[in-house]
């Protein structure tokens, strides 16, 4: 599959990244509004500017530290923290009153930003060790800590301890999630290319079989051959192996997944085109009228994406060719185009047998997708529904809906 690759990035923790930024940069504002009205209570106020501006050029040089876990790296969380905890040891020092009141520290709740970021960088762990050199600075700080120096302390532990459980959570979850959308993309990328595989090799592999067993002798050799190849290529199809088309990874930022991206004009995407241009559908099922196949069609242009006038053209060639092959040579079918405002409808209907019941899951278990991907699986991946009626001795019906504006993956298949 060829085409563009493009990144979509997963990331529940990005916000919070966001969050701490502006946390960081509006309580330094704080900070130094603070410290500018109770000025008057510090003996030594030189102190406390000096450690202000230097933690204002500290705080807005690193923002974009702060920006993501790539950047916010071991080294800046350490001296980030050795920031916040030498301003709360410095406070007695420029406010010598301060181990007998519970007036704030010299950066105040400045100092749970740098917790947070140890919580969002390497989650609860790492958000316990940072909180608790937090809890015994700010002892320290107190000398005799009061029961409101204990109760903010045991505030910012525990949320600081929650914050980074619920990170490691979203990531554990945004990594489940890049797996089943890679696996998703390998099971679809499988049954597109099964369902090209139906609608030639197989049918191929089929009728040498057939025509080789009828002729005999050496024919009869190959078509013994063909016969082996086709069931090992239906196995292949039924379980087989398809790179997968996104590849997940987690990039510390939250889960990344690559995909080709389906509006790629070289991109091979086997789901409803989106293409600009738009193709009569009426022009790609005239060929298969004829003298057994009678088609009835509006008497105006039936305009869809190209893309997916032409998937929904091989579905209709998917279900003729059941026709041919299981209702027998003498069996006519019919074609009804119909043009509703929002939605094309296209019935094909038969005049055989019909299908026993419990046919198709047999068919699928044996590895034979006709209707289960070239048909069903085609009406999915546009958005649409294929359904299946069929009466014993009373023939078989095919009604394929498509939406004028595909759906994509938003549409089901029954």
């Amino acid at each position: 599959m060829t085409g563009r690759e493009r990144v979509v990035r997963m990331s529940v923790e990005q916000p919070l990244w966001r969050a701490l930024t502006a946390y960081r940069v509006l309580t330094l504002i704080y900070a130094a509004l603070l410290a500018g009205f109770g000025a008057e209570k510090y003996e030594r106020p030189w102190v406390a500017a000096a450690f202000l501006g230097f933690l204002a050029l500290w705080t807005l040089g690193t923002l974009r530290r702060v920006a993501g876990a790539a950047s916010c790296t071991k080294r800046f969380l350490g001296l980030d923290l050795a920031v916040a905890l030498t301003g709360i040891l410095l406070t007695p020092l420029a406010d010598l009153d301060a181990q007998h009141h519970d007036g704030p520290t010299l950066p105040s709740i400045w100092t749970a930003g740098s917790v947070l970021a140890f919580a969002l960088k390497g989650g609860w762990r790492w958000a316990a060790f940072a909180s608790t050199l937090v809890a015994a600075a700010n002892i320290v700080e107190r000398g005799e800590p009061s029961e409101d120096t204990f109760h903010n302390v045991l505030l910012v532990w525990v949320a600081s301890i929650a914050i980074g459980y619920v990170v490691e959570v979203a990531r554990a979850s945004e990594r489940t999630l890049a797996r089943a959308l890679e696996i998703e993309a390998a099971t679809r990328e499988r049954e597109r290319l099964a369902r090209d595989i139906h609608d030639s090799v197989l049918q191929v592999l089929a009728m040498v079989q057939r025509r080789g067993t009828a002729l005999g002798g050496e024919a009869a050799e190959l078509g013994r051959m063909a016969g082996e190849q086709e069931v090992a290529l239906r196995t292949l199809v039924s379980t087989g192996l398809v790179p997968t088309s996104r590849l997940s990874e987690d990039s510390g930022e939250g889960a990344v997944v690559r995909v080709v991206d389906p509006d790629d004009p070289g991109a091979t995407w086997g789901t409803s085109g989106t293409s600009g241009t738009e193709t009569d559908l009426r022009a790609l099922l005239a060929p298969h009228a004829g003298s057994r196949v009678t088609f009835s069609e509006p008497g105006t242009p039936v305009p869809l994406a190209t893309e997916t006038a032409r998937e929904l053209a091989a579905a209709v060639s998917a279900a003729l060719d059941n026709v041919r092959v299981h209702a027998g040579p003498d069996a006519r079918a019919w074609i009804l185009v119909e043009d509703e405002p929002d939605t094309v409808i296209v019935t094909v209907r038969d005049d055989g047998p019909g299908i026993p019941e419990g046919r198709l899951d047999q068919a699928e278990g044996e590895g034979r997708l006709g209707v289960a991907l070239s048909i069903r699986g085609r009406l999915r991946d546009l958005g649409g529904t294929a359904e299946l009626i069929s009466v014993s001795g009373q023939g078989t019906e095919v009604e394929l809906k498509v939406p004028k504006v595909s759906r994509g993956k938003a549409g089901s298949a029954r």
